[in-house]
C-alpha cells in the first residue's frame, strides 16, 4: 500500500463500511501509525484529531470494528475499510454515524441472517454435540423438508387467523429450517437471492 500521507497533511480519510450489508458506518482519519496498528491488530484504529492521539474505535464502548479488508483509492489518498462491527458504530447508539436507522435496522436483520447461515454451514462441516441443527442434518433431507412444510403450514394458519405474535415465531422457525434445508442440499441463501435478482431484471 503506497498511501500519500504528505498530500493530505499526514492524515488520510478512512471510510468505514459494513462488509456484510455495504452500509457506510463512519468516516475517520489515519496516519501511518494508525494504519500500521490497524493492520497488525485487525481492529480499526484512527488518529483522533480532537484527542491528538491514536484512538481505537471501541476502546471505551467495546464496539470494536473488526477489519475484513483495506483498500486504497486510485489517488492513493483515501482508504476504504470493510469491517464487521461489534455493536453500534455511532456514539449516539445508531448503527451508522450517517443516521439511516431504517436502513440500519434492515442491515442488522440481514447481518443476523447471514450469521445464522454461517453457523448452520459450520455445523454441517463441524458437528457440535447437542446441536439441534446437527440432529436435523443426521435425519436427512426428507426430515428437514418435512419440517419446512410443517412450519410453512403453521405460519399460514397464524396469518389467516390474524395471530401476528405467534406468526412471527412460526415464520422464524420456517426461515431457520429453510436455511438448514438449503445447507443440507448444498445450496446457500445467495443462490436463492440470485434467482430473485434475475427475475427482478425481467
Amino acid at each position: 500500500m503506497k498511501l500519500d500521507f504528505e498530500k493530505t497533511g499526514g492524515l488520510v480519510p478512512a471510510v468505514i463500511q459494513d462488509d456484510l450489508t455495504g452500509q457506510v458506518l463512519m468516516l475517520g482519519y489515519m496516519n501511518q501509525e494508525a494504519l500500521d496498528k490497524t493492520q497488525q491488530e485487525g481492529v480499526v484504529t484512527f488518529f483522533s484529531r480532537t484527542k491528538n492521539r491514536l484512538w481505537t474505535k471501541g476502546e471505551t464502548s467495546g464496539n470494536f470494528l473488526d477489519v475484513v479488508s483495506i483498500a486504497e483509492d486510485c489517488d492513493n489518498d483515501t482508504l476504504l475499510i470493510k469491517v464487521k462491527p461489534n455493536g453500534p458504530t455511532c456514539h449516539t447508539g445508531s448503527t451508522s454515524c450517517f443516521g439511516e436507522e431504517k436502513v440500519a435496522k434492515r442491515a442488522a436483520a440481514i447481518r443476523f441472517i447471514a450469521q445464522l447461515e454461517e453457523v448452520i454451514q459450520e455445523r454441517k462441516v463441524n458437528p457440535a454435540e447437542g446441536s439441534y441443527t446437527n440432529f436435523l442434518f443426521k435425519k436427512g433431507v426428507n426430515k428437514i423438508a418435512q419440517k419446512v412444510g410443517e412450519e410453512a403450514v403453521e405460519t399460514v394458519i397464524d396469518a389467516v387467523a390474524g395471530e401476528l405474535d405467534t406468526m412471527k415465531g412460526e415464520a422464524a422457525d420456517l426461515l431457520y429450517h429453510l436455511l438448514v434445508l438449503l445447507a443440507a442440499t448444498g445450496l446457500e441463501l445467495k443462490d436463492v437471492v440470485g434467482v430473485l435478482e434475475e427475475r427482478h431484471k425481467k
